[in-house]
């Protein structure tokens, strides 16, 4: 499917609008929603959106389905209605969603496509999950499956796919095979990128409309740097 922004709006890329659900592409450093920080979240920023939009009186219903880490950018999908997000929240927790991501690495990894199965350990006080190969207490099974899509003149781009949604599990699964994404200093990668991200994108997510009942494919634009724009 083609990559496509329906609307530029309030600094906004939105991908697909309807009467349910709306869909956007992240930037680096948006907050899915609201944390200790005290910075304004992205739900915020869509509510506003839609309540100008549509002239709409009062608050503005808006549901958080999922989220996206802050240094991480891509396709975040939000529920306009109650209906819309309790099927979506089912969906999601049921793993009925087909989520593709883009991980740039610096180091190749072993194989040129594999499935990757971990046991991730939550740390709450540092806020990072480590990878164990053996089951140990407290953790959880993360699997997916990474191939090499592009080898550009020092890193390599890998599309992953997610079986499992655990806590920083694509940074902590890269990580564990060394092949830390680039920027990510939390996961042992040597330097930041200016812009405090991590060259780790939600690109495709393909899911049923949960009121249309029609299939929906979404693409998200990388993010306009050098590296990315080398894909």
């Amino acid at each position: 499917m083609a990559e496509k922004i329906v609307s530029n709006k309030n600094n906004l890329q939105i991908l697909h609008e309807d009467n349910h659900i709306i869909v956007i592409n992240k930037r680096v450093g948006d907050i899915v929603q609201g944390d200790k920080t005290g910075d304004k979240p992205l739900s915020d920023i869509v509510k506003e959106y839609i309540k100008d939009k549509y002239n709409k009186p009062g608050d503005v219903f808006l549901g958080v389905v999922h989220r996206l880490d802050r240094p991480t950018t891509g396709i975040v999908v939000f529920a306009k209605t109650s209906k819309a997000l309790e099927r979506l929240n089912k969906m999601f927790s049921e793993r009925e969603t087909q989520k593709t991501y883009w991980a740039v690495v610096k180091n190749k990894p072993p194989k040129t496509d594999d499935k990757l199965v971990h046991f991730l350990k939550r740390n709450e006080k540092n806020n990072s999950s480590k990878a164990h190969l053996k089951e140990v207490p407290e953790s959880k099974i993360a699997s997916l499956d990474y191939k090499i899509i592009k080898e550009l003149n020092n890193y390599f781009v890998l599309e992953v796919h997610l079986h499992t949604g655990r806590h920083h599990q694509i940074r902590a699964q890269l990580q564990a095979i060394g092949c830390p994404i680039k920027g990510d200093l939390k996961y042992g990668f040597d330097r930041s990128n200016p812009d405090g991200g991590i060259h780790l994108h939600a690109r495709k997510l393909a899911f049923v409309h949960p009121v249309s009942k029609e299939k929906i494919e979404v693409v998200a634009p990388v993010p306009s740097d050098s590296i990315w724009s080398s894909i």
